[in-house]
C-alpha cells in the first residue's frame, strides 16, 4: 500500500511521524508525496494553539476528499489534536477512519489493518526505547532527536502535561544508539528536543544531565554539529553551560524560551523566575561562551498584562539583543488554567503588541546580522535555488531563523563549507565560498 502521511506542529511531532513511517516501511508499505496515490493518509496533528487547531482541522477536511477523487481507502488522523478533543473529533469528523492519541503511535500498523475507530493508549505506558526502532527520517542533512517526552511544569497556559503525561527521559545509550544510526546515514547536525531538554536525566537511575549527555553525542564525531532546541531558564544549568564552551562541535546556540520579563505576567503564567534570574541567566551565558547566540520565544496578550507589563517586556527584549526571536499572541481555551484568570486582553489590543515586538525585533537582528558582514563561518549546505546555495550557520536552527544564501554553481548538499558574509537581506545573510 501507498502512505501518505504529512506532521503537522513541532520537531518533536515530526520524530513522532517519522517513527510511525519507518513501522510502516518495515512491514512492507511504500511512501508517496502525492496524496492523491496513497491508499493510506495519515495526519499527525498539532493541537497547541487555536492557529494550529485550526491548521490541523484544514488539513483533514482536505485530505478526506481524496476518499472520493483519490484512491484512499483509510485516513488517520493522531497526535496532540485528537488527545485533546478526542470524543469531540470522533463525533463530529465522520470522514476519519482511525483517531490515535499521543500514547498510541506504536499501534499505526494496527490502524492501517483492523477494524478500529480510535486508540486512546495512556501516553505516560509507552515504551520509549521501542518507539525510536526502524525511524525514517527525511532527506535533510539534519535529523532531531527526540530526548525525552511529556513534561512536569505547571504553566497556566500549557496544555502539554495533559497531552503526552509526566517528564520522562530516554536512556542515554538508547539516544547514542540512535544518533551513531544517523552519522552513518550521513547527517551532519544532531538536533536535542523534547519539552524542556535541559531538564534532561534527572528522572534515571542514576540520576545524569545533558551536559552527561551534550559530551557523549559530542565525542560520537566531531565532524558533526550537535544542537538543542527548547531549553528552560528553570533547568539550565553552569555545567550545561561549560559543555557548551568546552566542546567545539557544540553550537554555541541557547534557545530558551522566557515566555515574559514582567514579573507580574511570569508569575500567573506559572513561571518560577524573574526578570532578574533571566537577565542574570543570559549574562552567565554570554560570559562564559564565546561566540554564544540567544534565541527566545514570547507571548504576548496574556491575561492581566497592561501596557505597563508589555513595557517591561520590551525593554527587556532591547537590553538582552536577542538573535533570534519568536512571538505568539496568546491562545486561549476553556481547558487551560489561564482561561479562568481575570483581564483577557482584547484581540486587537494583542495583534497591536505583537506587531510593535516584531518591528523592534527586526531592527535588532539587522543590527546583529550587520555584525557578521566580512567575517567567516562554517555553513552547512542544504538546497540548491536558482543559481544559490541556501545553508546554515551555527547560529541560525533549521525552520526557525534565516538562513545562508552562497551563489555558487558547484556545493554538496550536506557539505560544510566555509563561507565569507558579504551582505544581509532580512533576516537572511549573503556569502561567498572563501
Amino acid at each position: 500500500m501507498n502512505v501518505y502521511l504529512i506532521s503537522l506542529g513541532c520537531a518533536k511531532n515530526l520524530v513522532d511521524s517519522e517513527n510511525m513511517l519507518g513501522k510502516l516501511i518495515e512491514k512492507g508499505c511504500l511512501t508517496t508525496d502525492d496524496p492523491a496515490l496513497a491508499e493510506i493518509i495519515i495526519v499527525n496533528t498539532c493541537g497547541f494553539i487555536e492557529s494550529a487547531i485550526e491548521e490541523s482541522i484544514d488539513t483533514i477536511l482536505e485530505l478526506a476528499q481524496y476518499k472520493k477523487t483519490g484512491l484512499c481507502k483509510r485516513l488517520i488522523v493522531a497526535g496532540c489534536l485528537v488527545q485533546r478533543y478526542k470524543n469531540r473529533l470522533i463525533d463530529t469528523l465522520s470522514e476519519v477512519d482511525v483517531f490515535l492519541g499521543t500514547g498510541s503511535f506504536d499501534y499505526i500498523e494496527e490502524a492501517i489493518e483492523k477494524d478500529i475507530r480510535f486508540s486512546f493508549k495512556d501516553p505516560e505506558k509507552v515504551n520509549l526505547c521501542s518507539k525510536y526502532q526502524n525511524r525514517v527520517a527525511g532527506a535533510s542533512p539534519f535529523s532531531y532527536i527526540k530526548i525525552s517526552e511529556g513534561c512536569n511544569k505547571k504553566c497556566t497556559y500549557c496544555i502539554i502535561p495533559k497531552l503526552r503525561g509526566r517528564y520522562r527521559s530516554r536512556a542515554i545509550d538508547d539516544i547514542l544508539s540512535e544518533s551513531r544510526d544517523f552519522i552513518l546515514q550521513n547527517k551532519k547536525e544532531l538536533i536535542l528536543v523534547a519539552q524542556d531538554t535541559t531538564c534532561f536525566g534527572y528522572d534515571l537511575k542514576p540520576e545524569t544531565g545533558l551536559n552527561i549527555l551534550l559530551k557523549q553525542l559530542s565525542s560520537l564525531s566531531k565532524d558533526v554539529w550537535i544542537r538543542f532546541l527548547y531549553g528552560h531558564p528553570e533547568s539550565i544549568n553552569s555545567k550545561i553551560i561549560d559543555t557548551v564552551s568546552e566542546q567545539k562541535n557544540i553550537c554555541s546556540y541557547f534557545d530558551i524560551p522566557v515566555q515574559h520579563a514582567s514579573d507580574k505576567i511570569l508569575k500567573l503564567m506559572g513561571r518560577k523566575y524573574n526578570r532578574a534570574d533571566l537577565l542574570n541567566l543570559f549574562k552567565t551565558i554570554k560570559d562564559k561562551v564565546r561566540d554564544a547566540v540567544l534565541r527566545t520565544t514570547i507571548i504576548v496578550g496574556f491575561p492581566g498584562e497592561t501596557d505597563e507589563d508589555f513595557n517591561i517586556l520590551m525593554n527587556f527584549v532591547k537590553e538582552v539583543e536577542f538573535d533570534n526571536l519568536g512571538v505568539f499572541i496568546y491562545s486561549d481555551s476553556e481547558d487551560l488554567v489561564s482561561h479562568k484568570l481575570s483581564g483577557h486582553i482584547k484581540k486587537e489590543t494583542a495583534e497591536k503588541r505583537y506587531n510593535i515586538l516584531m518591528e523592534s525585533q527586526a531592527k535588532i537582528v539587522e543590527k546583529q546580522n550587520i555584525k557578521h558582514i566580512n567575517n567567516e563561518y562554517t555553513v552547512l549546505i542544504e538546497e540548491s535555488l536558482n543559481g544559490y546555495f541556501s545553508g546554515r550557520t551555527y547560529f541560525q536552527a533549521p525552520e526557525v531563523d534565516g538562513v545562508t544564501y552562497i551563489k555558487n554553481k558547484n556545493l554538496d548538499l550536506g557539505s560544510f563549507i566555509n563561507v565569507k558574509i558579504k551582505d544581509i537581506d532580512g533576516y537572511d545573510l549573503i556569502g561567498e565560498v572563501v
